[in-house]
């Protein structure tokens, strides 16, 4: 687990999503992790899953840089439904293409615990490149479509950041 985190972390740190190894004392969405101002807050006696790590650093990423500052707790909740219910496909789609930079097994992000029981089935469509979400990367400039350039279709990508 620890090696999960430390890969996870300095990917973040690399595409500059800051994090804070702190204590949480008050109740967050997911045990261990909290958004204040934009910044992953990671408690790591509390953290049950690593790959938690990666999806709410894809709400912080698939956010309009103008926002991503202010982002705090329960992303989805700050914004409008139509918003909150695209940037969840986009964080999804975003943390299984870090899982891909960082050659971890998608059961990492995908766990028996997440995804209200419908983690397999997202490993089975993300792994068989039914990339969920994909139209909505593409266009936010996050990946070139596949006919483009390889290299930068996804899971590959163009940035890391929304604009």
């Amino acid at each position: 687990m620890q090696n999960h985190i430390n890969q996870i972390i300095a990917f973040l740190e690399e595409v500059g999503i800051p994090c804070n190894f702190t204590t949480l004392s008050h109740p967050t969405f997911l045990p261990g992790i909290d958004i204040v101002n934009g910044t992953l807050h990671i408690d790591l006696i509390k953290l049950e899953h690593p790959g938690d790590i990666l999806h709410e650093a894809g709400h912080i990423a698939v956010a309009e840089s103008p926002e991503r500052a202010l982002l705090c707790g329960n992303v989805s909740k700050q914004k409008s439904e139509s918003t909150a219910m695209g940037e969840e496909i986009m964080a999804i789609a975003w943390s299984y293409a870090a899982l891909v930079k960082l050659g971890l097994p998608p059961q990492v992000v995908f766990h028996p615990h997440g995804y209200k029981g419908q983690s397999d089935w997202y490993i089975e469509n993300y792994t068989n490149g039914n990339y969920i979400g994909l139209p909505l990367m593409q266009w936010a400039g996050f990946c070139a479509p596949a006919t483009d350039n390889a290299e930068q279709s996804y899971p590959h990508m163009i940035r890391w950041l929304r604009a």
